[in-house]
């Protein structure tokens, strides 16, 4: 083989190594960062894996929030109408966060099957539904509550 041609030869594999280098460590980030969705009956039927940090969703059950007297520790139970899962949650929760609403919750399920939420992310505006816990909603065969008037 000619100098020239075992030189370009090089470099094109030299190339082509370091593209694959590149694309691995893109991956290996956004692997690390993807937060897919689970719903309450995925989460009970143990689709969900413990200790990844997970998006969980759906509308908080009516009377099923419990805060703590001497701490901001809050419990609630989240459904899909189908199954309920109990999201627990240390912070102070959004302005919009109701109960019959829907919410998204950002953790971890513990070994409990609780979801230990690092954040909790409530709806914008009275027609607004996440579209994870809309299409949720949509395959249990339910409809979102709709949103009461004020008058």
């Amino acid at each position: 083989m000619n100098p020239l041609r075992r030189k370009r030869l090089l470099i094109i594999l030299a190339i082509l190594v370091g593209v694959g280098i590149a694309v691995g460590l893109a991956l290996s980030a956004l692997q690390q960062n993807i937060n897919l969705f689970y719903t309450p009956t995925q989460i009970a039927n143990g689709e969900a894996p413990q200790d990844t940090r997970i998006r969980a969703g759906g509308m908080v059950e009516a009377g099923s929030l419990k805060r703590s007297g001497d701490s901001l520790d809050v419990t609630f139970v989240v459904t899909d109408f189908n199954k309920s899962v109990t999201i627990s949650y240390r912070g102070i929760l959004p302005d919009l966060f109701r109960e019959g609403q829907g919410i998204v919750a950002l953790g971890k399920i513990n070994a409990q099957g609780v979801v230990v939420a690092d954040e909790v992310l409530a709806k914008h505006d009275e027609k607004y539904m996440p579209p994870e816990v809309t299409k949720a909603l949509k395959d249990s065969g339910q409809s979102a509550p709709t949103p009461a008037k004020e008058g």
